[in-house]
């Protein structure tokens, strides 16, 4: 028993992007500016719905929760990738991966529910517009986000609970940027057949019945848009949710690819690749989707600029 201890790993090193290491500071300023931006236009779709009671709808609670998630998300692995390009030993001890894992599964699991509630919120919108201000209530919203949180941080729970028992005495390099949950399953040197089923289990619940959710949500959707009996009104009612529906292509397009495959994955630059989409790309992404998309949430922007502009003119 005490030779175990004695071989177990209390520091594991990120191998990063080795055949990049060359740009690094290119990848460091580039990743910095991502990181950045990423943050603000959250932030600053979290303020304009605070700040604006048009904005005082489910759609834009839901909106700003996911911005809320995406801040602390990209935050979770980001500034420690950054940290690595200008640090030579890449190191990350034991609990600090287990927490990182811990908060990273969470928050994707978070947003995977999420993005179920704003599909049913899109659905009851749609399909059924009299009686949508008496279903979707601030009292309805509150329970589908605290759902949402709930399952989210519960699944990551019972993940590490598993994961954090294992014992790591063989190689201490984990082949990622950050610590996921394959790589560091690759370096156990105990039995993980347990925590690598109750991993894929609870990856299948968590990302299969939201997106049963959002699919049955959506076949309603459209076969509700086929029956609306101008062009017009159907460019209206498909643009209302064709913000949500491009994020929840990228989005479980990806995490789907990574998560709901059975057995432990080798990482090799593909699975970085893809990794880097969710975690890096798709928070950057997302706010551009949904204002692009979204009138109300341009004309409110732009209706705020103003305002802060004719302050700037007022004499001292």
């Amino acid at each position: 028993m005490e030779e175990k201890n004695s071989t177990q790993i209390n520091i594991f090193i990120l191998q990063g992007f080795p055949g990049l290491m060359d740009l690094k500071v290119l990848l460091f300023i580039v990743l910095l500016l991502t990181y950045m931006i990423t943050i603000v236009e959250n932030v600053l779709i979290i303020s304009l719905i605070k700040a604006n009671h048009e904005l005082c709808k489910p759609m834009y609670y839901f909106l700003g929760q996911l911005s809320f998630i995406e801040v602390w998300y990209i935050s979770v692995t980001v500034p420690k990738l950054l940290a690595n390009l200008i640090v030579e030993g890449r190191s990350i001890s034991f609990a600090g991966c287990m927490t990182q894992i811990f908060f990273f599964s969470s928050f994707l699991c978070t947003e995977c529910v999420l993005l179920s509630a704003m599909a049913y919120d899109r659905y009851v919108a749609i399909c059924q517009p009299l009686r949508y201000l008496f279903i979707m209530t601030y009292q309805m919203c509150v329970r589908l986000i605290t759902l949402s949180w709930f399952t989210g941080f519960t699944v990551s729970l019972i993940k590490i609970s598993f994961i954090s028992q294992l014992e790591f005495c063989g190689s201490h390099v984990i082949n990622h940027f950050f610590c996921d949950i394959s790589p560091v399953l690759n370096l156990a040197c105990t039995d993980m057949s347990v925590a690598e089923t109750v991993d894929f289990v609870l990856a299948l619940f968590i990302l299969l019945v939201p997106l049963f959710v959002m699919v049955v949500s959506y076949l309603l959707i459209i076969t509700t848009i086929l029956h609306i009996p101008t062009t017009k009104s159907k460019k209206k009612a498909f643009s209302t949710c064709a913000s949500h529906l491009t994020v929840v292509i990228i989005f479980f397009s990806t995490t789907l690819f990574m998560y709901a495959r059975p057995k432990k994955i080798t990482s090799y630059d593909m699975n970085k690749f893809v990794s880097a989409v969710y975690t890096i790309v798709t928070p950057i992404l997302n706010p551009f989707i949904y204002c692009l998309r979204n009138q109300e949430l341009k004309r409110v922007f732009k209706k705020t600029l103003s305002k802060h502009q004719d302050l700037d003119y007022l004499p001292v």
